[in-house]
């Protein structure tokens, strides 16, 4: 490919199109504070805060995004996730970037070379050793909590499993950084009762809380003693992102005890047995964190780990998921409905990733919306394969029309990196964009200060008051 001649196109002024949204934007959401409440950042890395030297380390590591982008563009997986060194991981990605050309990572590439590094020069092969050496040189004496701080990031919420025991939460919370820092309580692993890591778990719980699992109740007695401990070192949220297909099945109290007795034994479980152990599993935590007050979060529609051989050259989350096409209004329908029942359905937020089903989830929220809790029920923003603008924009028109935009609690990196954080920034232009665009139509008021309000509410007010953070 040619070279990229021009400068940055990330002017003051970027994905802004008029004057209004630009008005928006920069008097408006610009300088609003961030609370990213779902993300996958290290808090060892937080807890430890130690320079992060090297953006390759900081940009490749984990990221499933680029990996598929230089996949795409017949990168060698030795330079992608194998053992070359940093600098020619790096040469590899500054290949790749102009490939990426009207795919987000384009975007998000030139966002953060700006943001964090005040670099303008698009990101080539032509370009790479200088950036190479900036970056560095600025990363050599950047902390991740200093990065965090630098973007204005008021609250994380990382994403652990129930055995851990968030040593690293409470040594952050002991540091008194700018950015606090919340475990999230991601129950993934509970749910894999079909699999032959269950089991392994299950012992791996019992050294946790300190006794035996030998029956159904001991199960939910241990879960119930980790969820009062995630709640007592900060935690105001849970996660679940198995990705397949999802029911709820009838069953007893008798019956599933019968399955967790069949499991323990190494017996094998039946399709059924497994859904209705699933389906008292859910309807447990979901009582549990409506007592606990906490924010329930269902990510929903990956078909994971499409490629074994990926898989198991590298482990999980290698970057070969994609979007699935599985039904999820019965579920949500049903799961919603039995916890609502009986007064103990949380707030709840859905995340999506099949734009078929857009329309699906938004009005699935809307059904059990209650008095007291304005935007209780949410919709989460477009994530994975949909945080990009075009993924953004149908997100925020189907909640317009379906729902109440102004009620919506913004935007999240769901990332890896510290840093992703311009895609706040990415979404907060979109966002002005959209409204400014409804002006010009005639669509909406040419109301600024009313418009402004309610960016800065999507932007940072509705997540703030939203969450019972301290």
């Amino acid at each position: 490919m040619t070279l990229i001649k021009s400068k940055t196109f990330i002017t003051d002024n970027f994905l802004l199109n008029s004057d209004v949204a630009v008005e928006l934007y920069h008097n408006y959401a610009k300088d609003m504070p961030i609370i990213d409440y779902h993300n996958h950042l290290s808090p060892k890395l937080i807890a430890e805060n130690q320079p992060v030297k090297n953006i390759t380390e900081a940009w490749l590591k984990g990221d499933h995004y680029k990996w598929r982008g230089m996949r795409a563009n017949g990168v060698d997986e030795n330079f992608i996730t194998g053992s070359a060194s940093l600098k020619d991981r790096f040469y590899k990605w500054a290949e790749t970037v102009p490939y990426t050309l009207r795919n987000p990572l384009f975007h998000w590439t030139q966002l953060e070379l700006k943001r964090y590094f005040d670099i303008d020069d698009i990101l080539q092969l032509s370009t790479a050793d200088a950036i190479y050496e900036k970056a560095n040189a600025i990363l050599e004496n950047k902390t991740p909590a200093q990065l965090l701080e630098h973007m204005k990031v008021e609250v994380v919420c990382t994403t652990d499993d129930p055995t851990e025991d968030l040593q690293y939460h409470k040594a952050i919370a002991k540091a008194g950084f700018f950015t606090k820092v919340y475990p999230t309580f991601r129950a993934d692993e509970l749910f894999f009762i079909g699999q032959d890591k269950f089991l392994p778990y299950i012992n791996k719980l019992e050294t946790v809380v300190k006794f035996e699992i030998k029956t159904y109740s001991d199960f939910l007695k241990a879960i119930d003693d980790r969820i009062l401990y995630f709640n007592e070192n900060g935690c105001r949220l849970s996660d679940f992102g198995v990705g397949e297909a999802l029911v709820i099945e009838y069953f007893t109290e008798d019956e599933v005890s019968t399955i967790f007795n069949k499991k323990l034994k190494g017996e094998s479980l039946s399709t059924l047995e497994i859904n209705k152990y699933r389906s008292s599993l859910f309807i447990h935590l979901g009582k549990k964190y409506h007592e606990y007050n906490w924010v329930q979060q269902y990510h929903l529609g990956p078909i994971r780990n499409n490629n074994s051989r990926l898989v198991e050259q590298i482990g999980l989350d290698a970057g070969c998921d994609s979007i699935g096409d599985f039904p999820m209004a019965e579920f949500m329908s049903q799961l919603f409905n039995t916890l609502n029942a009986t007064d103990q359905l949380a707030k709840t937020i859905t995340y999506n990733l099949n734009p078929s089903q857009n329309e699906i989830f938004v009005t699935m929220m809307g059904n059990f919306q209650a008095g007291g809790t304005p935007g209780k029920m949410q919709w989460g923003s477009g994530w994975w394969f949909l945080d990009q603008k075009d993924g953004i924009e149908k997100q925020l028109n189907a909640m317009s029309n379906m729902g109440l935009l102004s009620r919506f609690i913004g935007m999240l990196t769901d990332s890896r990196s510290f840093l992703s954080f311009p895609r706040h920034e990415y979404f907060r232009r979109i966002l002005c964009n959209l409204l400014a665009e409804d002006i010009k139509k005639g669509l909406v008021p040419n109301d600024i200060e009313f418009l402004g309000n309610m960016v800065q509410d999507i932007c940072y007010n509705n997540a703030k008051n939203y969450f019972n953070f301290n």
